[in-house]
């Protein structure tokens, strides 16, 4: 079976994680895809194969060296895909031999190569979109396709060279829950990658130092008609917060090494408001100057209107990756030359982003993280391109090659 064929068969699960559950996985469906992906692996000749009561997936290509004694490398992807986009009903749709015009998805939707010139690339290839409506789920379906297929072509073919091979699939991945309640010594590899980036040939290792800050206003409603010097309007306040942060660092203008203030949730009324927000930068001590920031915000909100009015609570996330893989470069290097095998060209740019092995690099299991031949993702524009997700799977059967 090829990975994109995989792909259109995992947009059935509808496995978007959900933020206000405290639970793990925080959405049952994942769990619903977990054992499906743990009866496919056993299918494919897989060993060591368990589903723990978190959603964790966990299974063993076994190495084809008689009597090999190396490193196992892991790969890892994520099962769960975002919420605030519909994630039901998902209506693949495979075009072949793109002819390089706009494609027109449904529902208004159109992807259009003029805003996206980078699908200049992909023309006479086989597109696979959407239908308009609905998010893909290429983020990280395709990276778990991809791993399946490796996995499948090692077992069609014995006489391929490889060591023992750990994979996992994590939940909760999108809501910064993924690498939670990873086990990484029971996992039991040397070193890993997760395939959940963009583009074939993304190799990366520069990810955003990451944070999120929940802000809660607590106002006063009184009549209208006599409200003057008594009304504390939560839902003003709340505009008058965002107000307070830098306008030029929002995500939609910010690129490369800048970081932001990016607002992604907003409620309010008169008497009680709150905002959600993720913060990110590549550097640091950036990224503490923007907690900082918050706080202070709020502070200075509270003198103006009343002490305890405005709450904000900072937490972080994620690191960047760079410095836990400084000592472990080989993994870039050999990963860059197996994009090179495979027909591509290795990119390392910094991620505005982040991946489980963010932390899982930071927990002992040193992970960059590679492209899976998809783009637009969270989004109704997603799409993957099946010719490049093929050239995803020969990359990593090269790493492995390489590591055996």
């Amino acid at each position: 079976m090829k990975a994109y064929e995989r792909l259109i068969r995992y947009t059935a699960f509808p496995t978007a994680s959900d933020e206000k559950c405290k639970k793990c996985p925080s959405s049952p469906e994942q769990l619903v895809f977990a054992k499906a992906l743990a009866e496919e692996m056993a299918g494919l000749g897989m060993t060591e194969i368990e589903v723990d009561e978190n959603g964790y997936v966990f299974g063993t290509i076994p190495a084809s060296i008689e009597n090999w004694s190396g490193k196992t490398i892991g790969l890892i992807a994520h099962m769960d895909v975002v919420r605030d986009v519909p994630f039901e009903n998902i209506r693949p749709r495979v075009i072949e031999r793109w002819d390089g015009g706009k494609v027109t998805l449904g529902n208004g939707a159109v992807l259009d190569p003029a805003e996206f010139p980078f699908m200049a690339n992909y023309k006479g290839e086989t597109l696979i979109v959407t239908g308009g409506d609905t998010l893909l789920g290429a983020d990280d379906k395709a990276g778990v396709a991809e791993i399946l297929t490796l996995a499948e072509y090692c077992r069609e073919h014995p006489e391929f060279r490889h060591g023992r091979i750990r994979v996992g699939f994590t939940p909760d991945e999108e809501i910064g829950r993924g690498a939670d309640l990873f086990d990484v010594e029971r996992f039991g590899a040397a070193y890993a990658f997760t395939v959940d980036g963009g583009a074939f040939g993304e190799v990366e290792y520069e990810t955003f130092n990451a944070a999120s800050a929940r802000v809660t206003i607590t106002g006063r409603n009184i009549h209208p008609g006599s409200a003057k010097g008594k009304m504390i309007n939560a839902a003003r306040i709340a505009g008058e917060f965002d107000s307070l942060l830098p306008a030029d660092e929002r995500p939609e203008n910010t690129e490369g090494y800048q970081g932001f203030y990016h607002l992604t949730e907003l409620e309010g009324e008169v008497e009680h408001a709150s905002l959600s927000y993720i913060l990110r930068d590549h550097d640091s001590d950036k990224l503490e100057e923007r907690k900082a920031h918050v706080l202070a915000v709020a502070e200075a909100l509270c003198e103006k209107y009343g002490a305890g009015v405005v709450r904000a609570e900072v937490k972080d996330s994620y690191r960047n990756m760079k410095e836990a893989l400084a000592e472990h470069m080989h993994l870039i290097e050999n990963a860059s030359a197996a994009v090179r095998k495979a027909g591509g060209m290795p990119v390392s740019l910094p991620v505005r982003g982040g991946t489980d092995g963010c932390r899982l690099s930071y927990m002992g299991l040193p992970c960059p993280n590679l492209g899976t031949g998809s783009h637009n993702h969270h989004g109704k524009l997603e799409f993957a391109v099946a010719e490049e997700m093929e050239k995803c799977v020969l990359a990593l059967r090269c790493i492995v090659e390489m590591y055996a």
